[in-house]
């Protein structure tokens, strides 16, 4: 009898779009180096966009939804990796054009796989996630821009959502004093327990702002996207700099040219899908090094494979706080 195992399955036919568990076998799976017993994913707000359909994020159809994954190596083509390997997976196409980690096994390219640092279980690995992984290359961008925490307030928007909450964690760490931007008034002791130093709410960015506004921030992370973001930069103090990774307010961006030739303010883009292994490696050293595990455990709760296509409405709903990890095998 063939073994099979479960995995959410993404299917969209004559635009019936569906994500349900289903049961696979091995022989379903990618023909790539690599089968991964896998442990855990997570929950992404681009996983929120696959799962509903509500969002262009899946380009073949049927997928294996998940954009991330943690677990063990069963066997492996390249002699880089042996059975019993701890590794991980963030980006490279999965959930999109590749089979991603919602699966009780995959199998996939070795030049995806990331080693799981020392000191991080895989669970620790997944509540970090896209989204933690993500914050911390904002972080590096600020940091390669030469922003201090002697310069001023950082800001994050989105701030109870997962990138935020890991970036508030890591930022405080460091020694900035970091300024909080959410809409969830019931979450400002929470965001404070992370260590935000203040709270606004998101209608103080989230608004129509002149082309310059009184400097305030020596840097920002924005997560949102559209006039949060303009707002933002328009904010920003000279030689200032922002790091942007997300459009959970929309895609757009009604600013101007003001902020950054009057002020010498520098909007950083950070792509976390098809981000270079060596800028990953760094990433995931420091998580290593100045995320407090503590305050990660405060910030993440644990589902199961089977709550998915709930989870993937909730958190577009912004009813998700922090971190959700996915037990694939529960």
């Amino acid at each position: 009898m063939t073994e099979t195992f479960k995995a959410l399955v993404i299917e969209n036919t004559d635009g019936n779009y569906k994500s349900e568990i289903q049961d696979l076998t091995i022989s379903d799976l990618p023909d790539e180096p690599v089968l991964v017993d896998v442990a855990y994913s997570t929950v992404n707000y681009k996983d929120g966009l696959a799962i509903t359909g509500k969002g262009k994020i899946v380009r073949d159809f049927p997928m294996v939804g998940g954009i991330d994954m943690a677990g063990t190596v069963v066997n492996s083509l390249d002699a880089n990796y042996k059975p019993g390997d701890k590794v991980l997976v963030n980006g490279w196409g999965f959930s999109e054009t590749l089979w991603g980690g919602y699966s009780q096994k995959q199998r996939v390219k070795s030049e995806f796989l990331t080693r799981v640092p020392d000191g991080f279980s895989l669970k620790d690995t997944m509540a970090i996630g896209t989204a933690g992984y993500t914050s911390m290359l904002c972080v590096l961008a600020l940091e390669d821009a030469g922003v201090t925490p002697d310069q001023g307030d950082i800001v994050v928007t989105g701030a109870a959502g997962g990138v935020g909450s890991v970036a508030i964690a890591i930022l405080a760490k460091l020694g900035y004093r970091v300024v909080a931007s959410s809409g969830r008034t019931s979450e400002v002791d929470y965001l404070q327990s992370l260590g935000a130093a203040e709270v606004i709410g998101r209608d103080v960015l989230d608004r129509d702002a002149r082309p310059l506004e009184k400097g305030r921030w020596a840097g920002g992370i924005d997560s949102v996207g559209s006039k949060t973001l303009a707002t933002l930069l328009a904010e920003t103090k000279d030689e200032g700099a922002v790091a942007a990774c997300g459009l959970a307010g929309g895609t757009d961006l009604p600013t101007t040219v003001m902020p950054f030739i009057l002020r010498g303010v520098r909007l950083l883009g950070v792509n976390s899908v098809t981000c270079p292994n060596q800028r990953r490696d760094q990433a995931w050293a420091r998580l290593s090094q100045d995320l407090d595990v503590v305050k990660l455990n405060e910030m993440t709760t644990l589902e199961p494979l089977s709550r998915l296509p709930e989870l993937g409405e909730e958190i577009l709903s912004g009813k998700i706080r922090g971190r959700v990890i996915v037990d694939v095998n529960a």
